[in-house]
């Protein structure tokens, strides 16, 4: 029997990112008990960096285990009782994800739909708020499936207005773009490990402010989950380490390697490599004659959305793609199904090397499958070269 042997990729699609050697390196490192002291201080570790990343001083941030739902799901059935008014922005598949699990854990869900490709509109929030008082005010900062950014301060102005607690999806977000929890309002906040922190999934960081954890306390119910239950989790991570959950300290340590990677290269940094790449690339699909989905204003740097041409086949493309060049970039998802290509350039995978790679690839399988490019492939690839170019 041959043991499995993963074919190597470059995954430039919506999420998992590529992983940098040396977390996969970290990952390979001896395991450990999940009561074990060195796996504490891995924790430690792992929740003052994310301080960092994140931009907060909350004492009250870890990482969940699981992907990037469990950290959405740890906020809400935390924050969220039977009964309690939540209301939601919904203008993409995860907003529309977080309405509806707002709505099994009991909530009086409100939701607001935008336009898929739009960012949510904060007057059309307060108007369906209609003057009352609500529990959680929760939105999508990085929309995974359009490629839109949302403002995040106009809407933290909006829940305190509500009397709300402000939640925000940064899935595709941490790690690539600014999001400052302190000083954007945040009061709980989730995320991902294999998207702009370029680990592999398995651990979602999570954040909660004073305000949030104070309205933990005062439940009247217990959280209807016990594995998410944030004050247990709290006390595994924080406080005497009372056993919870058998957590993976494999996992720890590929995390503390790519928030060490994070932190090291700088915030500021790392936020300019992003924006410097995405041009680039929008450049070379441009020299195609390819079409982005959102516009420059409201449009993600780490994760585009393009159009597919009429006539191009979806999924005969991406396959091809990954048969030919192992490069993986995402489909459409719901009314997006077929519509547009996700193509996203997060943490290790930003490179020039990649960006250069994907505007090369595409266009080459885009002349084989009929579609008449602006520019000859590597004229485009030439194009995001000279974009790179500018500093």
């Amino acid at each position: 029997m041959q043991p499995f042997d993963p074919p190597q990729r470059v995954l430039l699609g919506p999420g998992p990112s590529d992983v940098a050697p040396s977390v996969l390196r970290a990952l390979s490192a001896p395991t450990l008990g999940h009561l074990d002291p060195q796996t504490f201080e891995m924790m430690r570790v792992i929740a003052e960096r994310l301080r960092t990343i994140f931009e907060t001083q909350n004492p009250c941030t870890l990482a969940v285990s699981g992907t990037g739902t469990s950290g959405m799901e740890t906020t809400l059935v935390n924050l969220i009782e039977p009964g309690d008014r939540v209301l939601v922005a919904v203008h993409g598949y995860f907003g529309a994800r977080l309405a509806e699990i707002a709505q099994r854990v009991g909530g009086d869900v409100t939701v607001v739909e935008q336009e898929w490709g739009k960012p949510s509109d904060p007057a059309k929030l307060r108007a369906a708020a209609a003057g009352r008082k609500f529990k959680v005010l929760a939105a999508v900062h990085a929309e995974t499936s359009t490629g839109v950014r949302q403002e995040l301060e106009p809407l933290a102005a909006l829940a305190a207005e509500l009397g709300a607690l402000f939640v925000v999806d940064a899935v595709t977000s941490l790690g690539c773009a600014p999001i400052g929890v302190d000083r954007a309002r945040i009061d709980a906040i989730y995320s991902c490990s294999q998207k702009g922190l370029s680990c592999t999934s398995g651990l979602a960081p999570v954040s909660f402010s004073p305000r949030a954890l104070e309205a933990v306390a005062k439940r009247k119910t217990k959280p209807s989950s016990f594995y998410l239950d944030l004050a247990l989790l709290e006390r595994y991570w924080h406080g005497d380490h009372l056993y919870h959950h058998t957590a993976c300290s494999n996992l720890f340590a590929a995390l503390a390697e790519a928030t060490r990677l994070v932190v090291a290269e700088g915030l500021e940094a790392r936020y300019a490599r992003h924006v410097r790449l995405s041009n680039a690339l929008v450049a070379g699909l441009e020299a195609l004659g390819l079409e982005l989905l959102i516009p420059a204003s409201e449009r993600l740097h780490q994760l585009l959305a393009v159009k597919i041409p009429a006539g191009v086949d979806d999924v005969k493309v991406r396959k091809a793609l990954l048969d030919e060049y192992g490069l993986e970039i995402g489909g459409g998802l719901g009314v997006l199904k077929g519509k547009v290509w996700r193509i996203g350039v997060m943490g290790s995978g930003a490179t020039p090397r990649n960006v250069l790679l994907a505007v090369s690839a595409l266009g080459t399988v885009l002349e084989a499958n009929g579609f008449r490019t602006r520019s000859k492939a590597t004229d485009a690839a030439g194009a995001a070269g000279a974009a790179l170019a500018v500093r």
